[in-house]
This record gives structure tokens, C-alpha cells and sequence, in this order.
């Protein structure tokens, strides 16, 4: 069942956008399957709009396809009979037929037209100059080839650069809004859910949950007919070149090799040969740069690690990926195995370290916390790590957290031991100091009553049981 949820921010853009007098161009890209075309679709509702889903077909054949929709559009049945026309043909037609009402202009995919026609963006550069930039109309450009929208829209080299009024790069959804897709799921289950799933809209809509997590892996991932059983391979097959090579970087990150040092050891290359590899990766979203939250400088940090940057490809990559002869075999009992064994202390367990700094983005944003969290991450230096790091930098207050996903109550030692971390973080201009602990399990009545009297520390038991 599909679902629209969320994107309150960017319905609110683009009805700002809309709402203007004179002419708009928003730009919409990010990765596929990540509710692009649902949330034009959502604001397009009840509008008057053209929306035209581009293909790779020759371009001859997209032209009869959109001139088709416009003859539609205005109820003109000359337009089309009209045989050999081109985009500024129709174009033309359009602006002679705009009213005084706003009208939206939709393409979507519109990588294709560029990758058909490497032209096109000049093409409609012209077409916006001369025809639509002076007429009441809002046009939006929507692709899932980050590379090449930002190639053909955004970079200054563009032909269109310039012209759009706004851009939105989507992204998944929150942790948060996982509810609205399992409501009949309990907090923790969520956590596991949203771990092995991420928040792709595409990915929790295929996802039949009945209650049972790993019944439901087998199904849903572990099926060799199922949508997810060979999605990254599609995923990758449809942004890039030698996936071999990259399949062999995210395996190797999946692993637990986060230094690049340690990802071309594992590959045996030098590091040199992985740079144009992993900038790719990232501008495909599908890799993070991490660096400690408290690094002055981010870009010029020599501490930065890599990270697969969507939950769904992190947990194929550990979990099915080396496993594909087994599963190919009909071996899935043996696979399925190995995943209950591990998923928790090399999967679960990190995600939820993700789930509780957003919570706690969000206390601070409600003003349920004692500081206004404006950037939050991790610290780590050769020994030692902590979970949450979060700065106000506004008073210069800092948070400090750790993050427990484990069967036994917590204790005040991990308090005492947060504390002596804390003494390694180099921070300039610092004020105050507090303390958060998350624990999936809860916390010990001696750590509660410790709790109780001091006025900087805060325990949140989160998932709390119901």
C-alpha cells in the first residue's frame, strides 16, 4: 500500500514557490526510490498541472509523448495530429495558451532527456529565456541520476544555471515516521525495522511485516522473487560504471573498514586508486564522510571515516551480499541463521546509536532539553568514543551521550566512564556541561537515585516497554 508521509517542509517550499507571482523553476533530485515523483505528485493534487515522465526511449518519441499531454491538457485536437514537432514548437504552444491562472510543468526523469539528447539542457534554456521566464508558469525538473542533475541543472557549467529559483535534494525519512508504515509495531520493533530498512518510502511500502522480524526478512529480502532480494545490484547498475569495484568498496566498509587505509588494505590498492570511487558513492548518497563533531575544520580533517549512508544497503551488503551462493542454493535457513547470530551486536545496535541522536535532536528542538542542540554527531580519537556529542553554539553548552542497546539494566560506572572521555574532548569557548543516557533495557535504582540529584544528567529508557 503507498503511502504519502512526512515532507511538511517540502510541501511548504514548493507552495511558496507556487504562490509567487511570475515564473518559478524548482529543481527536485536525490536518490531512486526516495519519493520524488509521490511528493509532486502530492503537490500537483488539485492543481492545474502537466506532469511528463520522461523515458529512455529516442527522443523523437518523448517529444510525441509530451506534445500528447499538452494537447490533452488544452483539449486540442490539432496539436495532436501535428507530426515532425519540436520542443520549442510546443513550448511556444504552451505559453500562447497560459491564462492568467498559474499552470505547473512537470518533467520527470529528466536525466533521460540528457542522456538522449546531450543538448537538451541547452534546449530548454533557450526555451526558458525566451518563452517561459516572462509567463505565469511553474516549472520543475525532477531526476534519481544525482551526478548528472547536477551536471545538466546545478553546477555553474550548466546551460540552465542560473534560472531555477530553488532546488530540494529529498532525502529518507526519519526514524520517526516509521509508525505511520507498521502501526501496529512496537518502538523496538521499529528500531529493528527501520535498521534492516532505513527510510525509503519505496522500501517500507514493499515490506510485508506480520510481526515475526525474521519470518519477514526471509520473505521480504531472502526470497529470491522479492523486490528487495536484488535491489542494490539494480540500485548501482543504474548510477554507475564497473559496479564490480564498487560493490567491492561498500563490502569491504559494510565489514567494519571505516578508514581508507583500512578499505584498500582490505582491497589490496592504494588509497589513491579509491578516492574517484568513494566521491561518486557520496554524491550518490549511498556513502558518508564522518569526521568528530567537535573538528573545527570538517573538510581539512585528517579523522574522517566512511560509512554506507542507508540502512537497507548496510544490512544487504552484511547480510545477503556474501551470501548470494548460498541463497542462489535455496540454502536460506543457513543464512538466516547468521544473521539472527549477528544482526544485533553488528547491526542493531549502531542504528539505534542513530535513532537516539536524533531523539535527541528532536528533545532539544520541543525545548524538552537544558540547551539548544545546533550540532550534533559523535567524537572519537584513537582510543576512545562517544555516542552523542551535541553543541549549542549559541551559549556554548555541551551534551554528552551514550547509547545502550543491550538486555541489562545500565549502571553508574557507564557515567563515570562517559565522564572520563569527556576529559579528552578539546572544545574552545565551552560553558556547561550535560549528560544523556539512552538504554533499551533501563537503568539500575542506584544509577535512578544518582540521577535524581544531579541536575545535568539525563536517563531516557528508550524503546520504553509497553
Amino acid at each position: 500500500m503507498k503511502k504519502f508521509v512526512d515532507r511538511e517542509v517540502e510541501l511548504q517550499f514548493l507552495e511558496s514557490q507556487f504562490s509567487q507571482n511570475g515564473p518559478a523553476l524548482v529543481v527536485i533530485y536525490g536518490r531512486r526510490r526516495v519519493g520524488k515523483t509521490a511528493l509532486i505528485k502530492q503537490f500537483i493534487k488539485n492543481k492545474k498541472a502537466i506532469y511528463f515522465l520522461a523515458t529512455e526511449e529516442v527522443e523523437s518519441q518523448n517529444i510525441n509523448n509530451f506534445k500528447s499531454l499538452v494537447a490533452k491538457f488544452f483539449n486540442n485536437s490539432l496539436l495532436e495530429k501535428i507530426q515532425n514537432i519540436t520542443w520549442e514548437e510546443i513550448f511556444e504552444f504552451i505559453t500562447a495558451n497560459i491564462e492568467s491562472e498559474k499552470i505547473i510543468i512537470v518533467i520527470d526523469e529528466f536525466q533521460y532527456l540528457c542522456k538522449v539528447n546531450p543538448s537538451f539542457a541547452s534546449i530548454l534554456q533557450k526555451i526558458w529565456d525566451e518563452r517561459l521566464k516572462e509567463k505565469n508558469v511553474f516549472l520543475i525538473l525532477c531526476g534519481s541520476l544525482i551526478n548528472m542533475m547536477e551536471q545538466q541543472v546545478l553546477n555553474y557549467s550548466s546551460p540552465l544555471y542560473g534560472r531555477r529559483t530553488g532546488q530540494i535534494k529529498l532525502k529518507p525519512l526519519k526514524f520517526k515516521y516509521l509508525k505511520e508504515f507498521f502501526p501496529q509495531a512496537t518502538e523496538d520493533e521499529l528500531i529493528w525495522l527501520y535498521a534492516i530498512l532505513g527510510g525509503v518510502p519505496k522500501y517500507l511500502e514493499v515490506f510485508n511485516y506480520k510481526g515475526d522480524i525474521f519470518e519477514s526478512i526471509r520473505e521480504n529480502i531472502l526470497n529470491k522473487q522479492s523486490f528487495l532480494y536484488e535491489e542494490p545490484l539494480f540500485l548501482l547498475e543504474r548510477e554507475i560504471q564497473d559496479i564490480g569495484t564498487y560493490f567491492s568498496l561498500i563490502k569491504s566498509i559494510s565489514m567494519g573498514n571505516h578508514k581508507l587505509h583500512q578499505i584498500a588494505q582490505n582491497l589490496s590498492v592504494h588509497q589513491t586508486r579509491l578516492t574517484k570511487y568513494i566521491n561518486t558513492l557520496i554524491d550518490l548518497d549511498m556513502l558518508r564522510r564522518e569526521i568528530p563533531v567537535t573538528e573545527e575544520y570538517p573538510e581539512k580533517s585528517k579523522k574522517g571515516l566512511y560509512f554506507i549512508n542507508d540502512n537497507f544497503l548496510n544490512f544487504w551488503f552484511k547480510f545477503v551480499y556474501p551470501f548470494k551462493e548460498q541463497l542462489e542454493l535455496d540454502n536460506v535457513e543457513f543464512v538466516l541463521e547468521n544473521i539472527k547470530r549477528k544482526i544485533v551486536t553488528e547491526h542493531i545496535s549502531y542504528v539505534y546509536e542513530d535513532v537516539c541522536r536524533e531523539y535527541a535532536l528532536e528533545l532539544s528542538n520541543r525545548s524538552e532539553l537544558p540547551l539548544k542542540v545546533s550540532k550534533i554527531g559523535r567524537w572519537w580519537d584513537k582510543n576512545d568514543e562517544i555516542d552523542i556529542v551535541g553543541i549549542d553554539q549559541t551559549s556554548g553548552s555541551i551534551l554528552y551521550g551514550e547509547c545502550k542497546y543491550t538486555n541489562a539494566k545500565v549502571d553508574i560506572d557507564l557515567f563515570y566512564s562517559l565522564k572520563q572521555k569527556v576529559s579528552k574532548v578539546n572544545l574552545k569557548n565551552k560553558t556547561k556541561e550535560y549528560y544523556i543516557i539512552f538504554s533499551k533495557s533501563g537503568f539500575t535504582e542506584r544509577f535512578l537515585n544518582f540521577a535524581n540529584e544531579m541536575k545535568n544528567l539525563i536517563l531516557i529508557n528508550f524503546p520504553k516497554r509497553s
